[in-house]
Formats: structure tokens, sequence, C-alpha cells
């Protein structure tokens, strides 16, 4: 078994993406092939879970389209994710937000983390 893991970490060049978790409001632009063309297509939605380890890591990610939700599973080593974007950071207590499959309008958000910048935490400093 160790020699697996061996071989994964040696010969997968792991993509750097950011950190996020469950909950956290994210974009994947999605590497897409029709035919002979290709062309990148943004997913927009919150992080509701975060499976697996090492190379079998997987993501979903949940949206509202007219009204509809639409969840969609990203491995996460996946060669035709282009990149990842952080949107958001939400504050969550769960690893597994499954619950928000029965919420809808204003149940369903997520309050974000608020993040001091740099600047912002010398300036508080210096007040006190």
């Amino acid at each position: 078994m160790g020699s697996i893991k061996f071989v994964e970490k040696e010969m997968l060049a792991e993509a750097k993406h950011p950190d996020f978790k469950a909950g956290d409001t994210v974009t994947v632009h999605y590497k897409i092939k029709e035919g002979e063309k290709e062309r990148i297509q943004q997913y927009t939605g919150v992080v509701i879970q975060r499976k697996g380890q090492g190379s079998g890591q997987s993501f979903t990610v949940r949206k509202m389209s007219n009204g509809v939700g639409v969840e969609r599973v990203f491995p996460l080593q996946s060669i035709f994710i282009d990149k990842i974007e952080v949107n958001k950071k939400g504050v969550v207590r769960r690893a597994k937000l499954f619950y928000l499959r029965a919420l809808t309008g204003k149940s369903a958000r997520i309050t974000e983390k608020k993040v001091l910048d740099k600047a912002d935490k010398a300036e508080v400093s210096t007040v006190e």
C-alpha cells in the first residue's frame, strides 16, 4: 500500500489550487471540449462537501439556476480544471452541508467570514 501512495505522489503533478472548504463560494473554470473547439466554462456556487484523499479527492459545488438547485461534482486533480477562485469564505460548523438542499431564499445563505487585511490589523494595533 505504501508503494501506491509513493507512485501517486511522484507521478501526479499536483495542481496548485487555493485552500477552500465547505461553505466557501468558489468559481471553477472548467475546460469543455465541443468538437474541435475548446472553451472555458465558469461554474460559481457554494462548496457543500469535500471528500476523498490524495489524488482521488473531489468536491461538490451547488448553485441555484432559474430557481432549481444544481449540484456538480469536480475531481480536484482533474486536468480539465483551469483554475479555482475563492470568492467568499463562509462560516459553517459542519463539513458536509447537505441541509442546504432543503433550504431556499434567505435561509439558504451562509454568513461571510470577515478577514482583516494587514493594513487593517496595523491600524487597529496603533489605535490601542
